[in-house]
């Protein structure tokens, strides 16, 4: 399908007031298969920004606007939303609606009462990709998606993530790019010493046109090598940003960059399960402590509840050697879950990288903390990307790590 990436919700906005017509078109997509989204604004005046917001890949308009300009809104439309399919429903009666809804830049146009195979049919016509858009369409990159997440704050999540981006651009010698998904609480420009006036914000009033350009113009440059999407101060986010938004972006990463590493924040709502809906892996970093378990418990079940097969969630425990920690063996029998890794207890190291803005394995790179989440890293690679993921490196990394791993005894 047209701007559809592969694995992708199909998203459809209707501007109708007819709540019927909405009830129809929601079971004749239901036909089309696969995941889909069915949106619906009632007020023309509105469709505009909902558009915007959705980034939808088709748009359904009722001839029915109470009065409003059919023509004048597909006009607005399509250039609000340049990439979506346009589609005029109209009453039989009115075919100079019809012809007119084309000339302004509707694709196509149906009858009503609708006619569930003709929708199905004309959604499949309007959002085939045609020859034309191969070269922009055609993604470049088939990047992986780690999501680092953790069931409370101070679990090490933000260091795990920072060092873990940066080893698998060193491990694999792969371009990599680290996102701040954590809008309540951003910690990366602090956590790496960046000062940069761009984030993710940036970027949504041009998602209909984003392109690498647009993107890498946004992303802040790290003296590791990564590149670093920002969030925005707390106060700077007037909405939350939409599962079409964030759908956009990591689209646009992932065939930008073979690694994209995000550190999410909380809570669990709709924008942080979109990131992990997309991810290849999801990271869960815990500590060996009772009250975390219990919240890492119903972080799981709400992860199993969306879906998520266990082997995409990998449990990391950090500080794993702290003194009167909770066993292994006892967190994985009430998680239920096996643990994938063990990170070192070096808390006073942790706490020195952050605060100098200097992530460890640039500072400390032959400590024990760092050698742990290098081997992590190479453990991650391996089982996203196969076992030759990882290179031999010029200065001889990888050889240093072989046998050096530390992953969680079963």
């Amino acid at each position: 399908m047209a701007n559809l990436v592969p694995g992708e919700t199909l998203r459809v906005l209707l501007v109708s007031a007819q709540e019927d017509l909405r009830e129809t078109i929601g079971e004749s997509l239901a036909r089309l298969g696969g995941d889909h989204r069915l949106y619906w604004v009632s007020q023309p005046d509105l469709a505009p920004g909902r558009a915007s917001d959705l980034i939808p890949h088709a748009i359904l308009i009722d001839d029915e606007l109470g009065g409003a300009s059919v023509t004048a809104l597909v006009t607005l439309l399509a250039k609000n939303a340049p990439r979506a399919a346009i589609l005029a429903l109209v009453s039989r009666t009115a075919m100079g609606t019809a012809q007119a809804a084309m000339l302004a830049g509707a694709r196509a146009f149906l009858l009503k009462p609708l006619d569930a195979d003709e929708l199905v049919n004309a959604l499949r016509q309007v959002l085939v990709r045609r020859p034309s858009q191969a070269p922009e369409e055609a993604p470049l990159v088939s990047g992986r998606i780690i999501a680092f997440c953790a069931p409370k704050g101070g679990t090490g999540r933000t260091t795990s993530a920072i060092n873990t981006a940066i080893s698998l651009q060193q491990l694999t010698r792969r371009p990599t790019v680290l996102v701040d998904a954590d809008y309540a609480a951003p910690a990366l420009d602090v956590a790496l010493n960046l000062d940069s006036s761009r984030n993710i914000v940036d970027l949504l009033p041009k998602l209909t046109r984003l392109d690498a350009d647009l993107v890498s113009g946004v992303l802040a440059n790290h003296a590791s090598g990564i590149r670093v999407l920002l969030a925005p101060p707390p106060a700077d986010l007037a909405h939350p940003i939409s599962l079409p938004q964030v759908q956009q972006v990591l689209a646009t990463l992932k065939r930008m960059f073979p690694w994209v590493v995000v550190d999410l924040g909380l809570p669990l709502d709709e924008t942080a399960f979109a990131f992990l809906d997309g991810a290849d892996r999801i990271v869960m970093t815990v500590l060996p402590e009772m009250v975390g378990l219990r919240n890492t418990r119903l972080m799981l079940d709400q992860m199993h509840e969306r879906g998520y097969p266990s082997e995409k969630i990998w449990l990391v425990l950090n500080r794993a050697d702290m003194r009167g920690g909770v066993s292994i063996a006892d967190i994985e029998e009430r998680l239920r879950i096996r643990v994938r890794y063990r990170i070192p207890d070096d808390q006073a190291l942790a706490t020195y990288s952050v605060n100098r803005g200097v992530p460890l394995l640039m500072s400390h790179a032959n400590s024990r903390l760092a050698k742990a989440v290098q081997g992590f890293a190479g453990e991650l690679a391996r089982e996203v990307m196969g076992p030759d993921a990882l290179g031999e490196p010029s200065n001889g990394l990888l050889s240093r790590l072989r046998g050096r791993a530390a992953p969680a005894e079963s």
